[in-house]
């Protein structure tokens, strides 16, 4: 699979994990020369807090287009140090 944002490739794995539609790719895949810090949360019932990055690609911002979890809750446990992407990123096999 592939996360790519303003024609550029942002992660790339064959080792993803799907939950609720979305691929949760290793945070090992992912080129983190892009990612800016975010100082968005959420919270899901299920999962945990999310934190966010925001995309910044040849001068162009996306804003928390990648979030993730970072001490997901017992039932998301196989999300832990994966993020996953939204906002314009497309996903692609």
């Amino acid at each position: 699979m592939k996360a790519i944002w303003n024609d550029t490739v942002i992660a790339e794995s064959d080792d993803t994990v799907v939950v609720e539609g979305n691929h949760y790719f290793p945070e090992s895949s992912v080129k983190r020369d892009y990612l800016m810090p975010s100082n968005t949360r959420t919270t899901c019932s299920w999962k945990g807090t999310a934190q966010y990055y925001n995309l910044l690609v040849d001068g162009n911002a996306n804003p928390d287009a990648v979030w993730y979890y970072a001490e997901p809750k017992e039932a998301a446990a196989q999300i832990k140090g994966r993020v996953a992407f939204w906002n314009g990123v497309q996903v692609v096999e």
